[in-house]
């Protein structure tokens, strides 16, 4: 042994210098390129570069030490055939080395892109599988033509799989590649308020690869095929907005009238009767005009004032009590005092009071509400606006008008939620200031919808 490695040292040593001299300029390389690859990419700050090497710092000093394994062979002594074969197990280790790498940047590279376009998680899962499948099949077939296996059979049975499953998959892949374009042109995204040309609108709850789920403003879940989808005008108002600490629940009202009995023929009578009525004919008397005359503006004046001048003939009354502004008074109490305060205040000056012609004496009736819930729910200032243009003029009226006066809330209910539950109070405000005797109810939901939309 000892003399045969006399002879023959050179032989062994020159493999080994040349794999040591490659490891060595292995090193020395791998620290200048990362290095300098580093300082670039700190400037940009590019988060892919920056996958790309942590994933391949370590392995590209390998790949080197493999490239100096087949240098030190190549220049070794050993027989042609030997060489070969140990050259072609080199590369075997080199391909499937770089194919486990190959496998894992594109997973890192998939997950991030895809995560900044805010793709579904099927999504990112699917993509990354193909992917890795499509690797693997690369790297065998580069092994498979190395060691020289027949390729004819191989490509053959790659095609009839790749057949059969685009045979299976023919429903699904239309799906597939619109979700895609759907992620990847981010037109659409989960938590956007869009409404289809068909009329349907709603939040995206979620992008599948085949379907988009909608959850409609009353609650309902609305399943749209992506094929669909992207076929239809659909109008995106974008992200919602603030979220309501509580929601909104509209309410709508139905309205009776019940004779109570009373009557009064001049004005003392009016007034003793007014002091002892119930609040829901004070209000009644104050706001009938809404129900039957809610296409005029300014409003008609209340019964009161019609009365007075049209059975007693008392004109200069008439005109106080038509001037009295409802709006100003936070509770019916409060405007059932004044109005007794303007006739009393008349009536002093009255030595001879009139009667009322038979038959035109004052009635009064009392105003009898059911308040009913509706299916409509406001999650935020976006659901609201459009469920605005929805509700009925009961219900607009019952927010607007009852909530101050009759529910004594001081306030309408919807500048209640704005503020308390929005946090819009300047909002709120706008709203609270506007005088509702002064609109029709038409024009009063059209003011109350264009200062909310200027919100937005």
């Amino acid at each position: 042994m000892v003399e045969w490695l006399r002879f023959n040292w050179l032989s062994i040593a020159v493999p080994v210098l040349v794999f040591f001299g490659v490891f060595f300029i292995s090193l020395w390389l791998r620290r200048i390129v990362y290095n300098a690859l580093e300082r670039w990419l700190k400037e940009r700050r590019a988060e892919i570069g920056k996958i790309a090497i942590s994933v391949t710092k370590n392995p590209f000093l390998h790949w080197l030490l493999i490239l100096g394994l087949y240098i030190a062979l190549q220049v070794s002594v050993l027989a042609p055939q030997w060489k070969s074969l140990g050259g072609e197990i080199l590369a075997s280790i080199f391909i499937a080395y770089f194919g486990w790498i190959l496998i894992r940047l594109s997973r890192e590279f998939i997950a991030l892109c895809l995560n900044k376009v805010k793709a579904p998680n099927q999504a990112i899962t699917a993509t990354t599988t193909i992917t890795q499948i499509v690797i693997v099949v690369i790297g065998v077939l580069m092994l498979l033509e190395l060691w020289g296996a027949p390729m004819v059979p191989i490509i053959i049975a790659l095609i009839t799989a790749i057949v059969v499953a685009i045979l299976i998959l023919r429903d699904v892949f239309p799906g597939m590649l619109f979700s895609f374009q759907l992620i990847q042109g981010r037109q659409i995204k989960s938590g956007d308020f869009i409404r289809l040309e068909s009329g349907d609108e709603g939040y995206v709850e979620e992008i599948t690869w085949r379907n988009t789920q909608i959850r409609t403003l009353d609650g309902k879940t609305i399943i749209i095929p992506n094929t669909k989808l992207v076929k239809t005008t659909v109008i995106n108002y974008g992200k919602p907005v603030k979220k309501a600490t509580e929601p909104f629940h509209f309410s709508t009202r139905l309205h009776l009238k019940e004779l109570t009995g009373l009557k009064a023929s001049n004005l003392s009578q009016l007034v003793s009767r007014l002091k002892e009525v119930p609040d829901a004919v004070i209000y009644y008397h104050t706001h009938s005009f809404l129900e039957e005359y809610q296409f005029l503006t300014p409003e008609p004046a209340n019964d009161f004032a019609l009365w007075v001048e049209e059975a007693l003939g008392y004109e200069i009354l008439a005109e106080r009590l038509a001037s009295i502004d409802t709006f100003e008074f936070p509770t019916i109490g409060a405007l059932r005092q004044r109005i007794i305060g303007v006739m009393q205040d008349f009536l002093a000056g009255v030595t001879n009071e009139r009667e009322a012609p038979q038959d035109n004496e004052f009635h009064f009736i009392k105003s009898i509400d059911v308040v009913l819930p509706t299916p409509y729910v406001a999650h935020d200032l976006r659901e609201f606006i459009d469920i605005l243009r929805k509700i009925s003029i009961n219900s607009l009226y019952f927010h607007i008008f009852e909530a101050k006066l009759r529910l004594q809330r001081g306030t309408n209910d919807f500048s209640m939620w704005l503020e308390d539950c929005l946090g819009e109070k300047e909002l709120a405000e706008q709203i609270a200031r506007l005088d509702p005797y002064n609109y029709t109810l038409e024009n009063l939901r059209e003011t109350v919808f264009q200062l909310c939309k200027k919100k937005l």
